[in-house]
């Protein structure tokens, strides 16, 4: 059986208040003011992706695959804003929206090369597949439905527009997922 990865840090579990209140005060068009304190985990760099749900849809998912901001407090609050106004699969969220729409916010560890579909496991990894010709693109892992390594690939190759003859390299990445309460 695959390692699932490290247990998160206690003050992780603060981030997805942390998207929300991101979220709300742009909506309002204030300055956020998260509640967190920039200590441990939340004090260092981490790249993140935040998913949105309304009713158990997808709403929107925004997410890098390297840190960009100096901390995670920061990286989170900036994705979280990314995914509630700039995923082009959906409108704009709207103040009215937010209530009901459930966040989740993925931390990932750092990329590792795939030699292999034997290093792949979709409930464990989420990957990145890039070709020759600049088209790239990120699944993330344990997405219900996807429950082979062939259909995780042929998935993140249809996101990247990467037809099944081409070539492509592989990488692959953990998360640590934290959901509201």
């Amino acid at each position: 059986m695959e390692d699932q990865g490290p247990t998160p840090a206690p003050e992780l579990s603060a981030l997805p208040e942390i998207a929300r209140e991101a979220i709300g005060a742009h909506l309002e068009g204030r300055s956020a003011n998260p509640r967190a304190e920039r200590v441990g985990a939340l004090a260092t760099p981490a790249p993140v992706f935040v998913t949105l749900r309304q009713q158990g849809e997808l709403r929107g998912c925004i997410g890098e695959l390297e840190a960009h901001c100096a901390d995670l407090i920061e990286e989170t609050m900036d994705r979280a804003v990314a995914a509630a106004m700039n995923d082009p699969r959906f409108p704009p969220l709207t103040l009215a929206e937010l209530p009901g729409t459930s966040i989740e916010v993925s931390v990932l560890s750092p990329l590792e090369p795939v030699q292999s579909e034997g290093d792949l496991d979709p409930k464990v990894f989420g990957i990145e597949i890039h070709d020759d010709y600049g088209h790239r693109a990120v699944l993330l892992p344990d997405i219900e439905g996807v429950n082979t390594v062939e259909e995780q690939i042929a998935i993140t190759r249809q996101k990247a527009w990467i037809g099944p003859e081409v070539p492509i390299t592989i990488r692959r990445f953990r998360v640590l997922k934290i959901e509201e309460d």
